[in-house]
């Protein structure tokens, strides 16, 4: 994978102090922390409503020294901000092409040296979607690593770090589960975000 904001010396210790400072002076409570069997894993990024979504993420990631990865829309990556947004942790992700991303994200995952997170929004856009899409699922079966339910309650000011999911292999069965999770929270646009 390739470096990024998370792993480069000073400006991480640097930033991991202003996201520290900045999410507390705005009233924000970071909650949990990574266990040693999620130090590779797949994030789920719920609810993701809005673009405030994305910097409030990387600070909450900060403080809770995590090296991350996320995934977002191909357009993003356009001149002039792909490197910025590479640097930042992104992964391009061009909806409109049938590619391999779910088995390039798992040899991602299973050939990294030390920890890492790969941030995946199951929405896969900010507008209210009837179904959430289940790459995060099949990335984290096919590279045998548990999901980290990640959330982001606006309402509340609480983000963090929920239980740790290990998928059985039943995809509806584990989605009902996962799904009953992000039920109680709000995203910034509460009402684009449902998680029945």
């Amino acid at each position: 994978m390739h470096r990024t904001i998370f792993s480069t010396p000073i400006v991480n210790t640097l930033l991991r102090a202003f996201s520290v400072f900045f999410l507390r002076l705005a009233g924000w409570q970071v909650l949990g922390s990574l266990p040693p069997e999620a130090r590779k894993s797949v994030f789920i990024a719920a609810p993701h409503t809005s673009n405030w979504d994305l910097p409030y993420t990387l600070m909450v990631a900060f403080s809770l020294r995590l090296n991350v990865y996320w995934m977002g829309k191909a357009s993003i990556f356009n001149f002039p901000f792909g490197p910025l947004m590479r640097w930042l942790g992104g992964i391009a992700v061009d909806r409109s092409k049938a590619n391999n991303l779910v088995a390039a994200s798992a040899q991602a995952l299973q050939e990294a040296h030390g920890a890492l997170q790969l941030i995946v929004p199951p929405e896969g856009t900010r507008s209210k979607v009837p179904h959430w899409k289940t790459g995060f699922y099949h990335i984290a079966v096919a590279a045998r690593v548990p999901i980290v339910m990640a959330y982001m309650d606006y309402h509340r000011k609480i983000s963090g770090l929920g239980p740790v999911f290990v998928p059985c292999g039943d995809l509806e069965a584990d989605m009902i589960k996962i799904k009953a999770f992000y039920a109680p929270f709000q995203g910034k646009n509460a009402t684009q975000f449902e998680a029945d």
